[in-house]
């Protein structure tokens, strides 16, 4: 794996970890599960902790099998909205098996990575998993690929998705 590949990686997951970390204001009190799920149902249904920007990050990327989706993730218990990059429920909905899915851009045969909850990971099995958030890495490439099939044998691995950016 190159610095390139692991820097963004950790970016990554910093950036997750301190959006968690700057919605904590402290240690939770000491309740009974009950009573604090009821409090958190209701902070979350009426005023939302994260007010994130309207604008899709990804709307001027050409996409082919994925599509631009608003997903929340709860680090610390505390709702943070985001936008990612998931497969189309056609590309989602098909058989795979023996393969892995995983983003590469193969102009510099550089790795990508997917969000699993607020970790950054290199691959995954299910195309539920296919969560891109590290619009840094789209804008870095003009075409990146979501293939499905072995991560060290990337050129061999079906493509099952793009994301291209017109120059």
């Amino acid at each position: 794996m190159s610095s390139r590949t692991v820097f963004r990686t950790v970016t990554v997951a910093v950036a997750a970890a301190t959006l968690g970390a700057g919605l904590v204001s402290g240690a939770q009190a000491a309740a009974p599960a009950r009573a604090r799920a009821a409090t958190e149902a209701a902070t979350v249904s009426t005023a939302p902790s994260v007010a994130p920007g309207d604008e899709n990050p990804f709307e001027w990327i050409d996409l082919q099998g994925l599509k631009a989706e608003r997903r929340v993730m709860y680090p610390a218990g505390r709702p943070v909205s985001y936008w990612a990059l998931v497969l189309t429920d056609e590309v989602a909905a098909r058989h795979y098996s023996g393969g892995r899915f995983f983003l590469y851009a193969p102009a510099t045969g550089e790795f990508g990575s997917f969000l699993d909850t607020d970790i950054a990971v290199r691959s995954v099995r299910n195309p539920a998993g296919v969560v891109i958030a590290d619009s840094g890495f789209m804008r870095s490439h003009p075409r990146v690929e979501v293939r499905y099939g072995n991560p060290d044998r990337p050129k061999r691995a079906l493509t099952v998705a793009t994301a291209t950016i017109w120059m």
